[in-house]
C-alpha cells in the first residue's frame, strides 16, 4: 500500500485543486477518488510516452521538450501552450531558488539544519494529509449512517401503519369482513344475503 501511494499524486493536493477550481460545488468522496485515479493514469501515460520519445532520440534524460512532444503525440496539443507558459514560470522560480540558496550559504546555516527543517515540513504535510483524508472518511461514514437511519425510520413507519390497520380490522368485524371480501377474487367472494336471494 505504501509503495502504491509513493507512485500516486497526493490526495491532499488534488483535493485542494478541486476546492480552488470548484469552490461552490460539493464533490463526493467517490468522485474525488475517481479524479485522483484519472490524474495518476494521465501522469503515467504521459511519462511513458515521453520516455519513448526520449529513447527514440537516443537521449538518456527526459527533457521538457520530450513531454511537450508527448502531449502532441497523445492528442493533447491544445495543452502545449499552457504547459510552455508554466515551464517558463518554473524556470523563473528555479532561478530565484538558486539565488536564495546562495544567500542561505552566505548566512552560514548548516546543511544538516536545513535538512532537519525540511523533514519537519514534510512530516507536517503528511500529518495534514492524513487528517484531511480521515475527516473525509468520517463524513462519508456519517452520510451512510444517515441514509441507513432514514431507511429504518421509513420501515418502522410502514410497520406501524400495517399494525394499526390490523388493529382496526380486529376491533371492527364489519370492516374486517369488508376488507376480506375486497381482497378475494370476484369468483371467490363470500355469498351475501343479496346474492343468495338472487340465486
Amino acid at each position: 500500500m505504501a509503495d502504491d501511494d509513493d507512485l500516486n499524486l497526493p490526495r491532499a493536493a488534488i483535493n485542494k485543486l478541486i476546492k480552488e477550481t470548484l469552490p461552490h460545488v460539493r464533490v463526493s468522496v467517490e468522485a474525488r477518488e475517481l479524479i485522483v485515479i484519472c490524474c495518476n493514469e494521465f501522469i503515467h501515460l504521459l511519462s511513458s510516452e515521453s520516455n519513448d520519445i526520449c529513447n527514440k532520440q537516443t537521449k538518456k534524460t527526459i527533457m521538457p521538450e520530450h513531454v511537450l512532444d508527448a502531449l502532441k503525440s497523445l492528442g493533447f496539443g491544445d495543452y502545449v501552450g499552457e504547459c510552455e507558459r508554466v515551464l517558463d514560470e518554473c524556470k523563473h522560480v528555479a532561478l530565484k531558488k538558486r539565488k536564495g540558496s546562495s544567500r542561505l550559504e552566505n548566512l552560514g546555516i548548516p546543511e544538516e539544519e536545513l535538512l532537519r527543517q525540511q523533514q519537519e515540513l514534510f512530516a507536517q504535510a503528511r500529518q495534514q494529509q492524513f487528517e484531511q483524508e480521515q475527516q473525509e472518511w468520517l463524513q462519508h461514514q456519517q452520510l451512510l449512517q444517515q441514509e441507513h437511519q432514514q431507511q429504518l425510520l421509513q420501515d418502522t413507519k410502514n410497520n406501524i401503519d400495517e399494525e394499526s390497520r390490523i388493529v382496526v380490522l380486529e376491533d371492527n368485524p364489519a370492516a374486517a369482513a369488508a376488507h376480506q371480501q375486497s381482497t378475494l377474487h370476484p369468483t371467490q367472494q363470500l355469498p351475501t344475503p343479496t346474492n343468495l336471494h338472487q340465486q
